[in-house]
């Protein structure tokens, strides 16, 4: 579906809050419902931390989780250690399964329009009982 080498710039010796965000920008213009883009190890001190950046839907428990989130690992070599980068893209439904999966998620509820129903008109029957029916009128 995407290929994180295209995403990811090329320089990624000063990783900043800007590269992810466009990033992030890319992915969901590509058509995507939700992505997360996490980056993690010595950014810009000595000490290693861990930055996430979010932007639309993203599920995280359940089989449409197989179906639907795109996930790569990648880790990159500096001069002052490992940067590690984690990307998730959750892809959109379509039905011809060419952008997505065929399934759609099964939290989607689908209200169809009422159907047309034919007005019968009720003539009202009298129930006699039978000690009233066997009483001869004069």
């Amino acid at each position: 579906m995407f290929n994180l080498f295209q995403i990811i710039p090329k320089s990624l010796m000063i990783i900043s809050n800007r590269a992810c965000y466009g990033v992030l920008r890319f992915i969901m213009e590509s058509g995507a419902k939700g992505c997360e883009v996490i980056v993690s190890g010595k950014l810009r001190a000595q000490r290693a931390k861990s930055m996430k950046f979010k932007d639309g839907y993203m599920i995280s428990s359940g089989q449409p989780v197989n179906e639907y989130i795109d996930s790569a690992v990648r880790h990159v070599l500096l001069r002052q250690g490992v940067l590690g980068i984690k990307v998730k893209i959750m892809l959109d439904w379509d039905p011809k399964g060419k952008q997505g999966p065929t399934t759609p998620l099964p939290d989607i509820v689908t209200i169809h329009p009422p159907k047309e129903e034919e007005h019968y008109i009720r003539t009202p029957t009298v129930v006699v009982p039978a000690e009233v029916a066997a009483v001869p009128i004069m």
